[in-house]
């Protein structure tokens, strides 16, 4: 597959699949298990999955392209998208002796058969999901972990999870590994119900390990390097693929306010509110700015992702910094501009205003990148 066909499916998708059905999922807090079949249908799971084991073998770029465009028609699927994107590149990068096992998950992902995700936030470390406070025990069979994990997207629906906790003889918070559980293991289960304020659709429920035995080949990282694994591997890819979300819901915010304001009319002038209205047209332009402004920083982080350089793990963290900020006052503008039409949920703006919020909660959070950004800037060591 090729970057422009993997671009045309996406749109193919979000306009037949997603579009039509996202406003009801968000109201409904339904996962769109017709958007990932399609997702598998169309190979676009296995967009970055190896060439050699049946996936496409594309990179950042193609895939901050697919998840903007899924999520200008619904951020709650492109977010379920780029924790799959995380899950299935965590797999590729595992350590050799796991390959036996792993090569053909990832075959079934590249199939479009297989949902992965990620489960790493905990209650104990909040925020700080490079820091698990549970603690993997070892046994004759492997290991057996116990733990309570929060904020897991497509939990319920995924068919395997990506755990992180402290390896057996860690002393340190960042002393994790990372394995890999079937969604069918014995003891995993989802351990209550989502309802939150946006992102509504993509199931990010609390699951609970209880002793769940996992075999030694589907330990992912050596001993004590899931946190080089979170930090090289998953937070590049995480936050190119918040911020694309961002994008996404930046995009949409623009395109339904601009229509609003050419539909939506004052009949006793004859004229459209953006033909009556300068100051809406001069906030209007302020969307798209900063909706073009976003854009160009991913391009730019993307190129530090294609040839990595001294400044491109700051330019991962600016990203996601910038984009969640971006996307609030970009669907908050476009709240003010359509009025009461947003107001009272007869556009799509309010749930557009609700998914961009969530970009702020999502861990490393917004205060939490700031503070990594200024200690780099001052040589101060992050961890």
């Amino acid at each position: 597959m090729t970057h422009e066909a993997a671009a045309l499916k996406a749109g193919e998708i979000a306009s037949r699949v997603l579009a039509p059905s996202a406003g009801q999922n968000d109201k409904a807090g339904r996962f769109s298990t017709e958007a990932v079949a399609s997702l598998g249908e169309a190979g676009l799971l296995g967009l970055m999955v190896p060439v050699e084991v049946g996936g496409s073998g594309l990179g950042p770029r193609t895939f901050a392209v697919v998840t903007a465009t899924l999520a200008q028609a619904d951020a709650s699927v492109a977010m379920v998208y780029v924790m799959h994107i995380l899950g299935t590149a965590t797999i590729s990068a595992a350590r050799p002796s796991a390959a036996a096992v792993l090569t053909p998950i990832l075959q079934e992902i590249a199939a479009g058969r297989h949902l992965s995700t990620l489960a790493f936030s905990e209650a104990g470390s909040r925020s700080h999901f490079w820091a698990p406070v549970s603690r993997a025990h070892r046994n004759g069979k492997g290991l057996r972990i116990s733990a309570n994990k929060s904020w897991v997207t497509s939990a319920g629906h995924a068919h395997s999870y990506i755990v992180s906790a402290l390896a057996p003889e860690g002393t340190g918070p960042t002393d994790s590994t990372l394995y890999l559980l079937s969604a069918q293991t014995r003891g995993l289960s989802v351990a209550g119900p989502w309802d939150g304020l946006g992102l509504r659709a993509n199931a990010s429920a609390p699951i609970a390990l209880d002793d769940c035995q996992v075999p030694s080949d589907f330990q992912l990282t050596d001993d004590g390097a899931g946190f080089t694994a979170m930090l090289n591997v998953v937070l590049p890819l995480f936050c190119l693929g918040t911020a694309a979300v961002a994008l996404g819901l930046c995009r949409a915010a623009v395109a339904e306010t601009a229509a609003h304001l050419k539909r939506a009319k004052f009949e006793h002038l004859g004229q459209s509110l953006g033909e009556s209205l300068p100051t809406l047209r001069a906030q209007l332009a302020a969307m798209q700015i900063d909706t073009d402004g976003l854009s160009a920083r991913i391009d730019d982080l993307i190129e530090h992702l294609e040839k990595p350089r001294e400044t491109t793990m700051l330019r991962v963290l600016e990203t996601k910094a910038a984009a969640g900020e971006i996307a609030i006052n970009v669907t908050s503008e476009a709240m003010r501009i359509c009025g009461g039409a947003a107001f009272s949920k007869h556009l799509s703006i309010e749930r557009l205003f609700r998914d961009a919020h969530a970009g702020a909660v999502m861990a490393p959070t917004g205060d939490v990148l700031r503070e990594f950004i200024g200690k780099s800037l001052l040589g101060i060591p992050l961890f």
